[in-house]
């Protein structure tokens, strides 16, 4: 093996989660193709060159919308690294993404966890190295 690909999160409605996690997180829609079978492969990234993006699946059936926001439970589902956690903290803020707190300093650097539209968990994480 060689590296992650994509993570998947389920979500309600594909333009909804391109919404927040392009205009309210700040995130690079990658993809967004449409087959003449219904299907629809979204993918958004912190950035185009990114090696790991996001694969949104439209939930389908109830057993995927029972998991939409709680993928990890009540933990946290996923770490973005920043160079700067308290400008990223202080720009969602502002666009109303909700955090658990303010960031604080922690052995591995400046963290601060936040929820998506959802209800899932990320940790938004400047190292310290």
């Amino acid at each position: 093996m060689k590296k992650i690909g994509h993570i998947t999160i389920f979500v309600r409605n594909y333009d909804e989660a391109i919404q927040f996690y392009t205009d309210i997180i700040g995130f690079q829609l990658i993809s967004d193709d449409k087959t003449g079978e219904g299907f629809r492969w979204v993918t958004v990234a912190p950035q185009k060159q990114s090696e790991t993006a996001i694969v949104f699946v439209e939930a389908d059936t109830e057993d995927k919308r029972s998991k939409i926001g709680i993928q990890a439970s009540d933990h946290v589902f996923m770490t973005f690294i920043t160079d700067n956690c308290m400008r990223d903290y202080e720009r969602m803020k502002a666009r109303g993404v909700n955090f658990h707190g303010f960031p604080s300093e922690s052995p591995w650097g400046t963290e601060v966890v936040f929820e998506d539209l959802y209800g899932n968990r990320f940790d938004l994480v400047e190292p310290k190295f």
